[in-house]
């Protein structure tokens, strides 16, 4: 946000200081040196800088009566936007353009005229407005004078009535736009008439099209173009061999991948995932990043492109009423401008910081209540239940033991209220506490078996990791005894290099996937996340359940 107001600023000042010499002809194609700057940044992709500089140029051509060029510039701007994924505001500043563009027969007029209700259509299209798109691209094929644009224009209009089901109605359109000189515009056609024929007459072969179009792409090195042959091709084999359909999706998406195509990676993703569920996750995943990252950017260029016609467009209308004191009044006005941008800094940064803060505290807060929460249920909750499957197993419990624990988990409680450390952990070794755990379950009807618990496993874990593990285990067997209804429970405890790992298995009901986090292991797996472990639960095995858990000593 600075550095833009900075650069606004400094654009601004410049612009202060330049006089434009050039007259108002409205059917004369005028230019000024604020254009020519837009037009370099543009032929070098910085779409920011080129916005900026266009926008000068407009407000530059509006102080000398020049509508033409104002329209020019502000058309210039609109394809900026549309081209950045800013629909909304490249239509809003199309419009705006449509004033300054006055409607006759002069090349020129006509040109912009074109290039403007081109873009119009192409930003309706991909707002999904298809009846306005149409009429914005016949608008265009009014007051195109390039024929080759035409064809461009009909090629355009018949994909969309494809799109809208209106096969019919686009295949006109298409058999005009095929007659294109253009090899690129050419091959765009020849594989969008295919397609509307074939889904307009099932029996209608158009593979040979399709892959002619291809090779046509291949050729000229068509990125764009390849990736909607691969496309086509995909959608065209997906209710005839998946197979096929797959592979042009994965072609698709190297392609897309290859020319930095984000749009067209997501369609090749979606086709994917939906073919080949063995790696849903990691193309879900992949899928989900193109997906924010396209939307974080074109929230940036909307926001930016934004700001810049507002401050930029501000500071002219400030100009145009200073004009006639500017000479006398120039470090004042240069002045106030810099105090302005600095006030504006300080309570952006000052409101941005009191929202930092206000969340801090919140995040704090709920931390607490989490970590609070948390020892209660690993304290308390299950504590409690681990005394009370021992007096219901142990036949000879003795009372006064069962109160010493009971009392021993109510001292516990206290003192989470005082966040006392737990020092639990040093009357016994780990091993020892995991035995008795496991131990304690053990009953007429269950029995449980240890194997590997040995003291040196132990070594080197931290106190954080050995209270979590315990939790991990003593959450397992409760819920065994409330839900699985097994005699044989088991756990294995295995260290390899430095990953220690903890299978363990029951002869119970089981538990399918669907309900896995219904019946308290929801936490066990949060906890494993904690000390940087997985976890996997076999399913499908056809009795009992089986769980696999493995965690780093450090």
């Amino acid at each position: 946000m600075k550095k833009i107001i900075l650069i606004i600023l400094c654009l601004f000042i410049n612009s202060c200081k330049k006089e434009n010499s050039i007259q108002n002809n409205s059917s004369i194609l005028t230019t000024n040196p604020f254009l020519e700057k837009a037009k370099l940044f543009r032929s070098k992709k910085l779409s920011d800088s080129a916005f900026i500089y266009f926008n000068l140029g407009k407000n530059s051509f509006l102080e000398n009566n020049d509508s033409l060029g104002a329209g020019r510039a502000l058309v210039n701007m609109a394809i900026i936007q549309t081209d950045n994924g800013d629909f909304l505001g490249g239509i809003e500043t199309s419009l705006e353009a449509q004033k300054y563009i006055k409607q006759k027969q002069d090349i020129n007029v006509l040109k912009t005229l074109a290039s403007n209700y081109n873009n119009l259509g192409i930003a309706s299209n991909y707002l999904k407005n298809y009846d306005q798109s149409v009429k914005y691209y016949n608008e265009a094929i009014k007051n195109a004078v390039d024929k080759e644009n035409k064809y461009v224009y009909y090629n355009n209009i018949g994909d969309i009535l494809t799109t809208q089901g209106k096969y019919k109605e686009a295949i006109p359109y298409l058999e005009k736009a095929i007659l294109a000189d253009s090899i690129i515009n050419h091959a765009r056609a020849l594989n969008n008439l295919a397609k509307a024929k074939y889904l307009l007459n099932k029996n209608y072969n158009p593979v040979p099209e399709f892959y002619q179009a291809l090779e046509i792409r291949k050729k000229i090195n068509d990125g764009e173009g390849q990736n909607s042959s691969y496309e086509t091709l995909s959608t065209y084999y997906l209710d005839k061999d998946k197979t096929r359909s797959l592979n042009f999706a994965k072609m698709m998406l190297k392609a897309a991948t290859n020319n930095k195509s984000p749009d067209d990676q997501m369609l090749a993703l979606q086709r994917i995932i939906s073919l080949e569920p063995a790696t849903y996750l990691k193309n879900f995943n992949r899928l989900n990043t193109i997906s924010d990252n396209i939307q974080t950017e074109r929230n940036r260029n909307k926001n930016q492109f934004a700001i810049v016609r507002y401050d930029l467009e501000g500071e002219r209308a400030k100009n145009q009423t200073l004009k006639a004191e500017r000479a006398q009044q120039d470090n004042q006005i240069l002045l106030l401008l810099m105090a302005l941008v600095l006030s504006f800094a300080i309570i952006i940064w000052f409101r941005k910081r009191q929202i930092r803060l206000k969340q801090e505290k919140e995040l704090e807060i709920k931390n607490t209540q989490l970590k609070m929460s948390k020892k209660v249920h690993d304290v308390v909750a299950n504590g409690i239940y681990q005394v009370m499957t021992k007096i219901e197993n142990q036949e000879h419990f003795d009372k006064v033991k069962a109160l010493d624990e009971l009392e021993f988990v109510y001292e516990k409680s206290r003192d989470i209220s005082y966040e006392k450390s737990d020092d639990s952990t040093e009357e016994k070794n780990f091993s020892e506490k995991i035995s008795e755990l496991i131990g304690s379950f053990k009953n007429e009807s269950v029995n449980t078996y240890i194997a590997g618990n040995e003291k040196s496993l132990w070594e080197n874990i931290s106190k954080n990791t050995e209270n979590e593990v315990y939790q991990i285990i003593r959450e397992l067997l409760v819920n065994m005894r409330k839900h699985s209804g097994a005699s044989i429970v088991s756990f294995r405890f295995e260290k390899k290099e430095d990953v220690i790992s903890i299978s363990y298995s029951d002869n119970g009901i089981g538990i399918s996937g669907d309900v896995l986090y219904k019946n308290g292991l929801s936490s066990t797996v949060s906890r494993i996340e904690s000390i940087h472990g997985a976890i996997i639960f076999d399913t499908k095995t056809e009795k009992g359940l089986k769980i696999n858990i493995s965690f780093p000593v450090s």
